[in-house]
């Protein structure tokens, strides 16, 4: 019995070292601060955190974690999930269930500062690069007598899901119009497509959303209800936007994109890619070329993908750009 017990305990040990030694092929996360050399040498899983299922993160999100597994030849294995997206997609990167999270800019300045939603505690995040910009796209219902954000009081107003980014510009919107988002409105924290559903059936009277150009949902919104909806302008509450970050800026939704009569004035806010601080810098390496090299498809996938440019890719500030990511985009 003895023996038996040695066996199996040695056996044990060895299996137990062979799965840490390349059983399951995991390569590293973490930076060891070596020469780059933008190769992956062992197979590694790689985690992308999204957004909203009909959203922008989610489309673009699916279709860069297929091309990252085509362009290694399967050498990283990407994945893209479904969040709640910016503030609990950097939440969950730094609890390492995922390795790469799209974010607002916004909400990526208040983790490496501690701010907002981060309670004070700076997150170790950097960014891959900055992506397209984001619109905060503010549907309201025609019959629901709202003309201006101030009118939003009192009424029932969807303000995205629950640590989104869109949730935090729809109170920072809000704010700015004299309007406290706990008490002034009926506030209901839901996903993109529980809000449109209720913008459909008449249950929620307005509605945020921050995303690229187009919005899957929205176009869904816009097809399906066509004059009972509108754009409401957001324009006069950018001073009040730019008074919490500099990263706001004015922007318009053109007519054609979701066949509009008339372009709509808002408020933008760029997107950026986000790693661990502590990312090995080769993989990081890769995942930034692929995003480059692979710009053609992720367009095929949504038009919002035009916007990701090489010029203003290391426009990041406040987020530092990983070493790695830089490294791609020297070369």
């Amino acid at each position: 019995m003895r023996r038996v017990a040695i066996v199996f305990a040695i056996a044990t040990v060895t299996t137990g070292l062979l799965t840490g030694c390349g059983g399951r092929r995991d390569a590293p996360h973490h930076d060891s601060g070596a020469p780059i050399s933008c190769e992956v040498k062992q197979e590694t899983r790689v985690g992308i955190a999204t957004g909203n299922a009909t959203g922008v993160y989610f489309a673009l999100g699916n279709a860069y974690a297929d091309q990252i597994s085509q362009a290694t030849g399967g050498k990283v294995k990407a994945t893209a999930a479904e969040t709640g997206a910016s503030v609990q997609n950097i939440q969950q990167l730094v609890a390492g269930t995922y390795q790469v999270a799209f974010s607002l800019a916004d909400t990526a300045a208040d983790a490496v500062t501690g701010a907002a939603s981060f309670d004070g505690k700076k997150q170790p995040v950097q960014a891959l690069a900055r992506l397209y910009p984001n619109y905060t796209q503010v549907v309201v219902r025609a019959d629901a007598g709202i003309n201006s954000v101030a009118d939003l009081r009192g009424k029932r107003v969807s303000t995205g899901s629950p640590k989104s980014g869109t949730e935090v510009i729809a109170q920072r919107v809000l704010q700015a119009a004299g309007l406290n988002p706990d008490s002034d409105i009926s506030a209901q924290r839901l996903d993109l497509t529980k809000t449109v559903d209720g913008m459909k059936d008449g249950s929620i009277d307005a509605m945020f959303f921050s995303g690229g150009l187009p919005t899957p949902g929205i176009t869904d919104l816009f097809t399906s209800a066509r004059d009972k909806v509108r754009f409401l302008d957001i324009s006069p509450q950018l001073a009040g936007m730019r008074s919490v970050s500099p990263v706001y800026e004015a922007g318009t939704i053109p007519a054609a994109t979701y066949g509009l009569p008339a372009d709509a004035k808002t408020i933008v806010v760029p997107n950026v890619l986000l790693v661990r601080d502590d990312l090995d810098a080769d993989l990081a390496c890769v995942l930034a070329k692929t995003l480059f090299d692979r710009k053609t498809q992720l367009e095929q996938a949504n038009s919002a993908a035009k916007g990701i440019a090489r010029d203003n890719a290391r426009n990041t500030e406040p987020v530092k750009l990983h070493r790695g990511a830089d490294h791609a985009l020297m070369n």
